[in-house]
């Protein structure tokens, strides 16, 4: 089943459950490995079964994932998968909901807290495997840009990302590893 685009989130109720650092994990897991049921995802995650579905419970009810009940063997297994590809939000559209507002600053400071985590983890065993550590990179770079422009360049780099992210990985015998990729542009100075 192919995923809707990226979907933009307007109200509380998804941006809060994306604020909630075991639902954020469980997101990024569906993503990596695709539809999986809540064992599999306690599994991944490390935690209890009962707690992953519960979270995938409230996931549903914010309409961040849905039940795939086409893969299940029986009725008592259930399948979860992601809603879209992705979300997105712009706090001009959540100007007026101050509720809203406050859980997109809240998802966004967890995003980043666990780009932070992932990036220091990466740093600290980078020298384990030379081929990763020759192939990872870091990207900075400072640009003159508008308002108009900054958002084009974001444009391109997401479909950059959803090319790679969303095409047929090749059945050519390569091992392929999840791999985090990281870009964010915003008005700043030196």
């Amino acid at each position: 089943m192919t995923k809707p685009e990226i979907r933009t989130l307007r109200d509380a109720a998804p941006l809060a459950a994306l604020a909630h650092p075991f639902r954020a994990r469980m997101m990024d897991a569906l993503k990596v490995d695709g539809p999986s049921t809540a064992s599999m995802l306690a599994a991944r995650t490390g935690q209890a079964v009962g707690n992953a579905s519960h979270h995938l419970k409230v996931l549903a009810e914010a309409g961040l994932v849905e039940e795939a009940p086409e893969l299940a063997r029986d009725r008592r297994e259930r399948w979860w998968r992601l809603v879209s590809a992705g979300t997105r939000w712009s706090s001009v559209d959540l100007a007026d909901d101050p509720a809203a507002a406050t859980a997109a600053r809240e998802a966004e400071a967890l995003q980043l807290r666990r780009q932070v985590e992932r990036i220091t983890g990466w740093l600290a065993n980078r020298d384990t495997d030379p081929e990763w550590e020759d192939a990872a990179f870091a990207n900075q770079n400072w640009m003159r840009l508008s308002p108009a422009e900054l958002q084009q360049v974001a444009e391109e780099t997401i479909a950059l990302y959803r090319r790679w992210s969303d095409r047929e990985v090749p059945d050519d015998g390569v091992e392929r590893e999840p791999v985090l990729v990281v870009a964010r542009g915003f008005p700043c100075q030196p």
